[in-house]
C-alpha cells in the first residue's frame, strides 16, 4: 500500500494546480493525497479539490525564511514515506524542493509540465530543455519521487461537494541560521498577467515606450491586462518584469491572446500555448508567430492597433 502523494505550497492557486496531477497520480497508484500548506495566511479549502489530508506548517515568525521549514518536512516524510512530492515552481518552492531532496537523498524533477504513471510505478516527468526546443522525459527511480511543477501547467482541481478530511498541525521549525531583517514588497503596476482573461502583448515590435499607450487603450476595451515579451522588460524596461511571458516568465492561459509586433520565438510561445484564442499582428508575413495563430494580421502596428481600437470602441460602446 503505498502511503500517498504530496503536494507542497504556499500559494492557494498552487495549491489546486498541483492537486490536479496528485489525484491523477493517487487515482493510478492508490493512496490519499496529503496537501501541506506552507502559506502563512488561512489555508484554502482543500479538501473539496481533493485533499485527503492537510498538514499546516507552524511558522516561527516573520524574521524565519520559508526554507526554515525544511527539517520540519523531511521529518515528516521520513515518517510518512510517501510515494512522490510535488512542489510548485515559485521561486521559494524550488528552494523548498531542492533542500527536501538533498536531505531525502532523492531525486528532483525540475520544472514539469507534464506528468504520467508508467505501469512499473515510476511517475514519467516531462521538462523543457535548451530554451524550449525539446522536452526531456526523466524518471525518479529513489523514493519519494519529487518533482517541482511549473505554474499553470495544470488547471485547478475542480470542486466536489462533500469532501472532507483531517487536519494536522505540524511542529514549529527550528531558529534558521539566515534571519530576514526587512521585507519589502514590490509594488505591482500592472495588473494580473498571468490570470488575466484577456492578454494583449508587445514585443519588440513596438518602436518607443510611450506608444505602449496603444496596447493599454485596447486591453482596456477588452478588460485585459498587457504582458510582453522578455526584451521588453528586461533590456528595454518598459514594463515590469513580472509581466513578460515565456518560458523563464509568466505562463499564461487566456480566452483572447493578442500578439502586436511580437515575433513569436519560441522562448516567448511556450507562455502562451494555452491561449484558447491567439491572434498576432506583425507587418512580417514570415513571422514564426503566425504559425500558431487563429487569426493573423499583416500589417503595420501603428496603422492596424488604432484602428482596431477605433472599431472595438465604436462595437462596444466605451
Amino acid at each position: 500500500m503505498m502511503a500517498g502523494i504530496w503536494v507542497v505550497a504556499e500559494h492557494a492557486d498552487t495549491a489546486l494546480e498541483l492537486l490536479t496531477p496528485a489525484r491523477q497520480v493517487a487515482d493510478s497508484l492508490g493512496g490519499p493525497v496529503v496537501a501541506v500548506w506552507l502559506g502563512r495566511q488561512e489555508a484554502p479549502p482543500l479538501f473539496a479539490h481533493g485533499a485527503d489530508e492537510v498538514l499546516v506548517c507552524t511558522h516561527g515568525g516573520d524574521d524565519q525564511p520559508l526554507e526554515a521549514q525544511v527539517p520540519v518536512l523531511v521529518a515528516e516524510a521520513l515518517q510518512a514515506q510517501p510515494e512522490a512530492i510535488l512542489v510548485g515552481a515559485s521561486l521559494r518552492g524550488r528552494e523548498v524542493a531542492a533542500r527536501m531532496a538533498a536531505a531525502l537523498g532523492t531525486g528532483l524533477g525540475s520544472s514539469c509540465v507534464a506528468l504520467r504513471v508508467r505501469t512499473d510505478g515510476l511517475v514519467e516527468m516531462d521538462r523543457l530543455v535548451f530554451g524550449g526546443r525539446a522536452v526531456q522525459t526523466v524518471v525518479c527511480t529513489t523514493r519519494p519521487q519529487m518533482a517541482t511543477v511549473a505554474p499553470r501547467t495544470f488547471s485547478p482541481a475542480p470542486p466536489v461537494e462533500g469532501r472532507s478530511g483531517t487536519v494536522r498541525t505540524l511542529p514549529a521549525p527550528p531558529p534558521s541560521p539566515v534571519t530576514v531583517v526587512e521585507r519589502k514588497p514590490k509594488p505591482a503596476v500592472s495588473g494580473d498577467v498571468a490570470g488575466a482573461r484577456v492578454v494583449v502583448c508587445v514585443g519588440r515590435g513596438m518602436e518607443r515606450e510611450e506608444d505602449l499607450e496603444m496596447a493599454r487603450r485596447l486591453a482596456d476595451i477588452l478588460g485585459g491586462e498587457v504582458g510582453c515579451t522578455r526584451p521588453i522588460a528586461e533590456e528595454y524596461h518598459w514594463l515590469p518584469e513580472h509581466t513578460y511571458i515565456g518560458l523563464s516568465g509568466q505562463q499564461v492561459k487566456p480566452e483572447l491572446y493578442i500578439g502586436i509586433g511580437v515575433s513569436g520565438q519560441i522562448q516567448h510561445v511556450i507562455g502562451i500555448t494555452d491561449a484558447r484564442v491567439i491572434v498576432a499582428i506583425n507587418r512580417d508575413e514570415k513571422a514564426p508567430i503566425f504559425e500558431m495563430s487563429d487569426f493573423g494580421i499583416v500589417g503595420d502596428l501603428y496603422q492596424v492597433v488604432p484602428r482596431l481600437v477605433d472599431e472595438l470602441t465604436r462595437a462596444l460602446g466605451k
